[in-house]
């Protein structure tokens, strides 16, 4: 689900202080890697500002706090999840700033793929990084039942969009060099397969398994969990906008838009 791993990004000034986004699942490689790149600027580390709280990117924290103890920890709130980190988090929110040398980093709430999710904006240079918002090459996963919202995370791609970014640093896969273009077809796919979900339901398709099956042809086994949350997603969308019901567990179309 990770594709080639994790990213986590470094902003730092020489002889002072250091910033950290996301904390990865703490591999030592990774922890000498930073240690490395610390000692490179004779820098310390200050602050570790996670994008959200799924594991892949916040179970890091542990290791990151037991070699650098002076480090805090940031995230936005979701209290549920943050229970799981042995750490002391300290809540980031909308508009918050976090400044390093003459670089300043803006706190976007970007929800969807995750409630606390957050972006953090390079305003200068334009640059956005993005944690999970975004991955070029590849779709991003709504967790509908763990608390993903499409309709959300629809219009925080847009909110992206606005911003004009110049280049986009993901937590997974390659630099974005045209945002503009990727989230554009984000947004293409997501409409075509909301199409799909929308014609599988008037077909008859009631559950979200078939549904699944009739319009994911051929997809591997261990993805159809993958696929079947994003189904969901799209169907709790759509209840929200009052175009498809749902009673124990079936699925239709809503009378209005028979």
């Amino acid at each position: 689900m990770t594709g080639s791993g994790n990213h986590t990004y470094l902003v730092v000034e020489d002889n002072g202080p250091a910033l950290l986004i996301d904390a990865g699942v703490g591999e030592s490689r990774h922890l000498d890697e930073l240690a490395r790149a610390l000692d490179e600027h004779r820098a310390q580390l200050r602050d570790v500002l996670v994008t959200h709280g799924h594991p892949d990117h916040a179970t890091g924290v542990t290791a990151i706090a037991e070699h650098h103890r002076h480090a805090r920890f940031f995230k936005f709130p979701w209290p549920e999840q943050d229970e799981r980190y042995p750490v002391d988090w300290l809540p980031v929110r909308e508009g918050d700033r976090f400044t390093v040398g003459d670089h300043t980093l803006l706190t976007l709430h970007t929800p969807g793929h995750s409630p606390d999710h957050v972006t953090f904006w390079h305003e200068d240079s334009r640059t956005a990084f993005t944690g999970d918002l975004v991955v070029q090459g590849s779709s991003v996963m709504i967790h509908a039942t763990k608390g993903g919202d499409l309709a959300q995370y629809l219009q925080s791609l847009d909110r992206l969009r606005r911003l004009a970014p110049r280049r986009v640093l993901p937590a997974h896969g390659p630099d974005v060099r045209d945002p503009d273009a990727l989230i554009r077809g984000y947004v293409d796919h997501r409409l075509a397969r909301e199409a799909q979900v929308l014609a599988a339901v008037t077909a008859g398709r009631d559950s979200v398994p078939s549904i699944v099956e009739s319009i994911y042809d051929g997809l591997s086994p261990a993805l159809v969990p993958a696929a079947a949350e994003n189904v969901h997603a799209h169907l709790e969308k759509l209840r929200h906008e009052g175009r498809v019901m749902e009673r124990n567990g079936r699925w239709t179309i809503a009378a209005d838009h028979s």
